[in-house]
């Protein structure tokens, strides 16, 4: 693994553990086991760092979706649900969340992956036989990332169980009103 692979990777780890408050650039060098000037020579602010990770965790649930392709609606929002349950993946979209309120340049990075994301659920949602209009991924994406955040707030198979349901259920109300 590449340097600046180890990086994102450690600064997954750090999310995973403890939020985004741990993801400062002395603690992910660190975790990383590389020196803080290698960490600054790929990300030199925490911003940088932050979309980093969100982009890596993006490309992550990307390939989650390609692969969630061809099944069926609820196969569809099974794998969904399976991406947005990754603790990682929650608390870096709200750390980027937390500081885009503080970052213009985060805010701007953020609708980019909002819209890169959406391009992403469209068509696996096309090919699981669910309607991929605008509204319908914006509806779809929307509950998904309620259920992520639930989830990780509660944290039990309850949680996972629920979130599961509630994707399948709008996995059909997206089927429903199919053209």
């Amino acid at each position: 693994m590449d340097v600046r692979s180890r990086i994102l990777e450690a600064a997954l780890g750090l999310l995973a553990e403890s939020g985004a408050h741990e993801l400062t650039q002395p603690r992910v060098a660190r975790a990383a086991g590389v020196r803080q000037s290698h960490l600054t020579y790929y990300f030199p602010t925490r911003a940088e760092l932050m979309q980093a990770v969100a982009r890596h965790s993006i490309e992550r649930l990307a390939g989650e979706l390609a692969h969630a392709r061809e099944h069926s609606p609820s196969q569809v929002a099974r794998g969904i649900a399976e991406g947005s349950s990754d603790k990682r993946t929650v608390r870096v979209m709200l750390g980027l969340v937390a500081a885009a309120d503080r970052d213009p340049a985060i805010k701007r990075a953020l609708r980019r992956f909002v819209g890169e994301l959406r391009g992403i659920m469209a068509p696996a949602l096309a090919s699981g036989g669910l309607r991929a209009e605008p509204e319908c991924v914006a509806f779809f994406h929307s509950v998904v990332i309620g259920c992520a955040v639930l989830q990780l707030a509660r944290d039990n198979s309850e949680a996972r169980a629920e979130a599961r349901a509630v994707l399948q259920m709008a996995a059909r109300c997206i089927a429903r009103g199919k053209r």
